[in-house]
């Protein structure tokens, strides 16, 4: 699928994530919940990860390419939520020389 049909089909799912001005963001505005109503079974899923993950890898390539942009993902829940599970699952097909990963813990009083 060309790179321009992929970006439409998503546009639904990011755009509302998209952070423009950073200095009025801020995490707690966001619905942890919001699925943005995709609803799928196991099989789809797997495919759409597989598809996505292909797409991810080319997209890093572009990024780098350019020397201009980031991409910054959050992945905020409780613990033993699959935080990690769904980071390796999405981010599979990365170069990991490409990635920067930070923790960040509960602040301190």
């Amino acid at each position: 699928m060309p790179r321009k049909e992929i970006l439409d089909q998503i546009q639904k799912y990011t755009q509302p994530f998209r952070i423009t001005n950073g200095k009025r963001f801020q995490l707690k505005d966001f619905d942890p919940r919001d699925t943005r109503g995709l609803k799928m079974d196991k099989s789809d899923a797997a495919e759409l990860l597989q598809r996505g993950t292909e797409w991810l890898a080319d997209e890093q390539d572009r990024l780098y390419a350019q020397d201009r942009w980031s991409l910054l993902l959050i992945f905020q829940a409780m613990d033993a939520a699959g935080k990690d599970s769904t980071i390796k699952h999405v981010m599979s097909g990365v170069n990991p020389q490409g990635c920067q990963v930070f923790s960040f813990k509960q602040p301190s009083q």
